[in-house]
């Protein structure tokens, strides 16, 4: 949900932190829990990334895609088959264009930017039950055959801690901490996860997106509100 309110308050950290928590739990629990269920042997999955409601004073955050594929190629290798991104406003659409060319060949083929809310290309690979909340408009395949059994269900909306993921993904934390307590091992990691080293070509993308924040601005007339925009992690937003 990277157009939330909520996303550029806090630090491309923050979502890194949140992001290899998911994929460790993704690693000890989801897969060996789906290949236990379905009886073949499930060692990859794909992430859905919704737009929906992204500003232009969010889209410095667009190297945190970047960021997080190259943490998974580091210390997930071939656990993540494609990032789909759906939900694009214009202003992502305008700047991946450029962006996209900048990026390592291995993260170019692994994004895919879906035209509307995905979802009929996503339904080719996945039942409608699983398709995410933000993915499920329009009248495409399923959704009037599917409408009652979705809100039979509960709280569908994977963004709320009240999803059944993010409960069952925070019990597993904590038993993990009580764990390392009682071990008294509180001091020493886990695991460790290797952070990608800062890469001089991250600099022209980011340049690249200030140049194209620039003309998006002098088109909508907006260009006040972007002389303090600066994308760069050692940098705050005014």
């Amino acid at each position: 949900g990277v157009g939330r309110s909520t996303y550029d308050k806090a630090s491309i950290h923050y979502y890194v932190q949140s992001h290899i928590q998911m994929n460790e739990y993704r690693d000890r629990i989801i897969l060996p829990a789906a290949t236990k269920k379905f009886e073949r042997h499930i060692s990859t999955c794909v992430k859905v990334l919704d737009m929906t409601g992204l500003k232009i004073s969010q889209l410095g955050q667009l190297k945190l895609l970047t960021v997080i594929s190259n943490i998974d190629d580091l210390n997930y290798p071939e656990k993540t088959d494609t990032y789909y991104i759906v939900n694009a406003p214009y202003i992502f659409s305008a700047c991946w264009k450029v962006v996209r060319p900048l990026l390592q060949e291995r993260t170019r083929k692994k994004v895919q930017v879906l035209s509307g809310c995905g979802k009929d290309e996503l339904l080719k690979i996945m039942d409608y039950d699983s398709l995410p909340h933000f993915c499920r408009k329009g009248s495409g395949s399923g959704s009037s055959k599917h409408s009652k059994t979705s809100m039979s269900t509960g709280d569908d909306n994977c963004f709320s801690l009240n999803h059944g993921f993010h409960q069952e993904l925070y019990n597993y934390i904590n038993h993990q901490a009580e764990a390392m307590e009682s071990r008294a091992m509180i001091t020493h990691k886990s695991f460790h996860v290797a952070f990608p080293e800062p890469d001089p070509d991250d600099q022209k993308i980011a340049q690249t997106i200030e140049s194209e924040f620039q003309k998006l601005s002098h088109h909508n007339g907006v260009a006040d509100k972007l002389d303090d925009l600066m994308i760069n992690e050692d940098k705050e937003k005014k």
